[in-house]
């Protein structure tokens, strides 16, 4: 047997180390040549790190929220084969994620076992970081590193590993996803092997170059030829991943579960796939406890949030326990069990991945801005008997109308006599960019936090258009699909909670940005008309924060006065 041994890959140009966000994988654990063994985050983009080689994850070197360098050891695995081998990871390719980065690497581009010193080289396994069993004779280790993911990225976050010491791995398995600022990417297992040692945790930050992952491979005597792992690189390409890690079930978590009830799971899906009815279940369905999110396809995910159902509670029976249709069925079927008894335990969770980089810019925009909001109350009743009208006369292949697609408008009307608003402040150089364009960020809530999609060119749009581009955009975010120039380039954003809005917000702006606007739910309330009598009006609030340093509290009074005006009277925005 051998010792295989991962390194974190280089996951981008500048990148220099990456946080461990999740691991897939535990020491014990087989894996097979491409299983995703942990997700790795940067800030530029999330990546996953695949295994390699086949083989048995025997040592992990870092958890979740740890910041692992690009080169360190990240995980080992034992394997057959000859001597000890050490290699990056492959060169893994992006998956959207808060920015999809176009100029990280499109295939994974592994260092060879005789690349460079440190870096692919035979080297002995080390006893002392390898969670598991000596590696026995006519084996050899191999180490993966992380790859460079994309021009300026030097580091990397581990967000999801999708294997443990002791798994078996085979060629293109995906051993890790790992995020940088631009994308996050798959780490793919150039060999086939066993993990030996993982060099970081979920949410660690891995500098390119570290060693990240260690698999145990058939090798005789010495270490696989350089050609040999080359080959396996470029036979392994990364694959486009979802804009936030979707890990898959655990190995923790399905140990944790009881045999009897995984079988149970599996029989009421496959009746329900089939066709036929589900056996009589005999136990009550217990909470799973999952960590990230789990795995499901965005029908699946939407049924469930029809039907009220928390995926995370769901035990999925597809590959890689991801959740199908059946299981929901399933989920439905089983009898609710016994009343929660009291519970003192505290929950501590690590903020990684993408939450982290929400946090940060949050915190960023609140420290080195100073927030001006205003709040105006709108009369709504005429433009939303102009949309229920419209919406009744549309065209076939026309879009229903909500309310944003008129806000919208009524926004780039009003940008064109205020372009202070329209702007971004590079606050380090003194510059203020005021744009001819309206570039519309729509904030958008996904199940792994806060989006920010782009609407383009809204000027050249009609409120169709704009109806059109809101679902596509929001849809996009929410299921992963967002390319990189949809999540990035905004000059001034929009934040609605809809029909939950509440009577006021204070947004944050969205920087560098210096305008945000937020509508607020529409409420039916007496008002006095012209002639003193009370009649039911459409109330709405509009709350809309500045940044105090380019814009004066009486420009921003202004600027919202008129954007009210035009939603108050809606024939003016066509006009």
């Amino acid at each position: 047997m051998t010792i295989h041994t991962i390194k974190l890959p280089d996951v981008g140009e500048g990148v220099t180390e990456a946080e461990f966000v999740e691991l897939h994988v535990k020491v014990g654990d087989m894996v097979e040549p491409d299983q995703n063994l942990v997700d790795v985050m940067t800030d530029k983009a999330t990546v996953e790190v695949p295994s390699p080689r086949k083989g048995k994850v025997v040592w992990i070197g870092a958890e979740p929220g740890e910041v692992v360098a690009v080169g360190a050891e990240i995980i080992k695995i034992e394997m057959e084969g000859g001597a000890s081998d050490t290699v990056s990871a492959p060169e893994p390719e992006p998956r959207a994620n808060v920015a999809q980065s176009d100029e990280i690497a499109q295939s994974a581009a592994v260092k060879g076992a005789a690349d460079a010193e440190g870096h692919g080289g035979a080297v002995p396994a080390d006893p002392g970081k390898t969670n598991g069993a000596a590696p026995a004779s006519g084996s050899s280790t191999y180490t993966i590193k992380l790859p460079d993911v994309g021009e300026g990225v030097t580091e990397a976050e581990f967000v999801e590993l999708h294997v443990k010491v002791g798994d078996t791995v085979e060629p293109d398995q995906n051993l890790a996803d790992v995020m940088t600022d631009k994308a996050t990417v798959e780490i793919p297992s150039p060999r086939a092997g066993k993990v030996t040692w993982i060099g970081a945790s979920v949410g660690e930050t891995i500098a390119v170059g570290a060693e990240i992952i260690k698999l145990e491979v058939a090798g005789g005597a010495g270490a696989e030829p350089a050609s040999q792992a080359s080959q396996s690189a470029e036979d392994a390409p990364a694959a486009p991943k979802a804009a936030a890690p979707a890990p898959t079930s655990s190995p923790q978590t399905s140990s944790s579960q009881p045999a009897d009830r995984k079988a149970l799971a599996r029989s009421a899906a496959r009746q329900a796939l089939t066709g036929g009815a589900a056996p009589a279940p005999t136990q009550a369905r217990r909470p799973v406890t999952r960590q990230g999110k789990p795995l499901a396809s965005p029908a699946v995910r939407g049924r469930a949030r029809d039907q009220g159902i928390d995926l995370h509670q769901v035990e999925g029976t597809g590959p890689e326990g991801r959740i199908l249709d059946a299981d929901l069925h399933a989920f439905q079927s089983a009898p609710a069990g016994a009343a929660p008894q009291a519970d003192d335990s505290v929950e501590k969770i690590k903020v990684i991945g993408l939450r982290r980089k929400i946090a940060e810019k949050m915190q960023e925009a609140k420290r080195h801005i100073p927030h001006i909001t205003y709040v105006d109350e709108v009369d709504m009743t005429a433009l939303e008997e102009l949309r229920q009208h419209m919406n009744k006369t549309k065209g076939k292949d026309q879009p229903k109308l909500t309310i944003l697609p008129f806000i919208t408008t009524a926004i780039v009307r009003a940008v064109e006599d205020f372009p202070q608003m329209n702007a971004r402040y590079d606050d380090e150089a003194g510059v203020i960019q005021r744009f001819k364009a309206a570039h519309i960020g729509i904030a958008t809530q996904t199940d792994n936090g806060l989006m920010v999609p782009v609407m383009r060119h809204a000027e050249t749009m009609d409120v169709y258009h704009m109806a059109d581009e809101v679902v596509r955009l929001s849809g996009a975010a929410r299921d992963g699909s967002a390319k990189r120039e949809e999540l990035s380039g905004s000059t001034i954003t929009i934040t609605s909670l809809g029909p939950i809005g509440g009577v006021t917000t204070t947004p944050i702006i969205n920087r560098p940005e210096v305008a945000i606007v937020g509508p607020n739910k529409i409420q039916t309330l007496p008002r006095f008309n012209a002639h003193g009598q009370v009649e039911a009006r459409k109330i709405m609030n509009l709350s809309s924060s500045f940044d105090h340093r380019i814009i004066d509290g009486y420009e921003a009074a202004e600027f919202v006065q008129k954007i009210k005006g035009y939603l108050e009277f809606p024939a003016t925005l066509f006009v």
